[in-house]
């Protein structure tokens, strides 16, 4: 059933941005691929080479404030 599917997608492409269209596309698309993928490698290269971030210590938790009190009469 998958086959199937792909080749009814092509001649769907086909038909809207015509024939001559297709290699341009299947160019952009692999670029874009590659791009990608060479952009993963050098995140992946950086996060290997960066020192962990040193953790901070939580903050202090402040005292309670006291509840107001009415004035007494």
């Amino acid at each position: 059933m998958g086959p199937e599917w792909i080749v009814v997608a092509i001649i769907a492409v086909a038909v809207l941005f015509g024939a001559k269209k297709i290699p341009d596309i299947a160019r952009n698309v692999g670029r874009a691929q590659g791009e990608f993928k060479k952009g993963m490698r050098e995140g992946a290269v950086e996060d290997r080479t960066q020192p962990p971030a040193a953790q901070t210590p939580p903050a202090a938790a402040e005292p309670p404030k006291p509840a107001e009190q009415p004035p007494a009469s």
